[in-house]
């Protein structure tokens, strides 16, 4: 099962030095059976591409609890097995939670696929979104519009070797 794990750029660089992503219990982001609802596809690469802007926007709020960090989204994609990625039940239809699993162990990064980051040119949009992050909460539709620019940009995939490179330019 394919899970994507929303992180910044000193995230990953910590699970680069410890060869694991979080600590049990984390949240990740699947194709759950209330993302497929809500999106109303069968075409899984249309699917996962909702899992990952979900993941991409958890990466947002983990920036915003973050000060220091690069202003810079980061979701890495892991392949864990069946199961051990599980819904929320009693959240399966709250629209915060869309797509949201929680995994119960650590993962070894050496089971990434791939990883996603914006590019540099992202930075200013990604600030300006987590600056108005808690407004769009509230239901400023101003402050949703900034919010929702950073995911104008996309993000850039990269091999799971070109980590060290990653976190050389953001830890």
């Amino acid at each position: 099962m394919r899970v994507y794990v929303p992180l910044t750029l000193s995230g990953l660089a910590e699970a680069y030095k410890t060869g694991q992503l979080e600590a049990e219990p984390f949240v990740a982001y699947a194709v759950t059976p209330a993302l497929r609802e809500w999106y109303l596809s069968d075409d899984i690469e249309e699917l996962e591409y909702a899992a990952l802007s979900r993941a991409a926007l958890a990466s947002l709020r983990l920036l915003a609890a973050e000060p220091g960090a690069v202003r810079r989204r980061v979701v890495v994609a892991v392949d864990v097995p069946e199961g051990s990625a599980v819904a929320g039940p009693d959240r399966g239809l709250d629209p915060a939670a869309l797509g949201e699993v929680r995994l119960g162990a650590a993962v070894p990064l050496a089971k990434a696929a791939a990883v996603h980051v914006d590019s540099d040119d992202a930075e200013e949009d990604v600030t300006a979104a987590v600056r108005a992050l808690e407004a769009a909460d509230g239901g400023d539709d101003d402050a949703q519009f900034v919010v929702d620019g950073a995911e104008d940009h996309e993000l850039l995939w990269f091999a799971t070797q070109e980590i060290p490179n990653l976190v050389g330019q953001g830890a």
